[in-house]
């Protein structure tokens, strides 16, 4: 069942169209990639969601009910441009804005003493936001979208700032708050991290969405039939091997692209015949990266 649905979403900003009935389903307990080029519209589509904006025509279904403008108390929003002030402490802005999402403020100070600790920044209560790294600032802002257990988060280049051990342990937490039942929109620019988080993607350019589906449907559906075979006995480069389209040549590996009436068994069998031990016979399918690039270029 989905907890968000996009139907059929249109919004213009004078004569410029930034959403283009644009239509989306994100799952509950899910991790959603929301990806697209600088002005395809993401910002757009989640402005609309957190009800900041109106959209021109179309609806937005939050569990089965259109959105309105209570429904932010329900959604955490971290925006890629960090929006803490920079002169208040670290504890008493977060409180504050606990209380903005309508938190009991007994209620706010223990959720936020349980994120502090877990997060291991409770001894920054009374620090300045400007007193803080980046990085730092950055697991406040964190907690600050967290805190008020949103059904929906929304998280937008989350990991910016972050050294490795502090990016691992934000994306333990977003694992865990998605076990726990939370969707959550992950939207960056790193399609690495999008391979290795997401279930499920869209790729949005010009406001209108040009894939979407299952992450590793998406990278099936695009293959293009490479595999690449590593030796233990042959330099490649003494091979004659007729009726293969070899795409690279490595010193005991080499990387082919078959085509669709030619299976894996019929190279291997060639292979053994002539007396090659194969160490490794593996498809390369495509990154999403890849994929991203060819469709925003067409």
């Amino acid at each position: 069942m989905n907890l968000l649905e996009i139907n059929e979403v249109s919004k213009h900003f004078n004569k410029t169209i930034a959403v283009d009935k644009l239509s989306l389903n994100i799952p509950k307990q899910s991790i959603f990639g929301l990806l697209g080029p600088n002005g395809a519209g993401k910002t757009s589509i989640i402005l609309i969601i957190t009800a900041i904006t109106m959209p021109d025509s179309g609806e937005v279904l939050l569990n089965g009910k259109r959105i309105n403008f209570k429904d932010p108390s329900q959604i955490g929003y971290m925006p890629e441009e960090r929006g803490l002030y920079k002169k208040m402490k670290v504890g008493e802005q977060l409180l504050y804005l606990a209380q903005l999402k309508g938190m009991p403020t007994k209620v706010a100070k223990q959720k936020l003493k349980y994120w502090l600790e877990k997060l291991d920044v409770l001894t920054w209560w009374d620090k300045r936001i400007e007193e803080l790294s980046k990085g730092m600032q950055q697991k406040i802002q964190f907690i600050a979208t967290v805190v008020h257990d949103p059904r929906l988060l929304i998280l937008d280049e989350p990991f910016s700032g972050l050294d490795p051990v502090n990016a691992n342990l934000i994306k333990d937490e977003i694992y865990e708050l998605k076990q726990k039942g939370t969707s959550i929109i992950f939207s960056t620019h790193r399609m690495e991290q999008v391979e290795e988080i997401c279930e499920d993607i869209a790729l949005i350019n010009h406001g209108k969405k040009i894939l979407g589906g299952n992450v590793q449907k998406i990278k099936q559906d695009h293959k293009e039939h490479l595999y690449r075979l590593s030796f233990d006995n042959a330099n490649v480069h003494d091979l004659t091997l007729q009726d293969l389209d070899i795409q690279a040549i490595e010193s005991n590996s080499l990387t082919v692209k078959m085509n669709k009436d030619m299976s894996s068994n019929e190279v291997i069998t060639r292979m053994i015949n002539r007396g090659i031990q194969i160490k490794s016979f593996n498809e390369i399918l495509p990154s999403i990266n890849d994929i991203f690039i060819k469709q925003v270029s067409n």
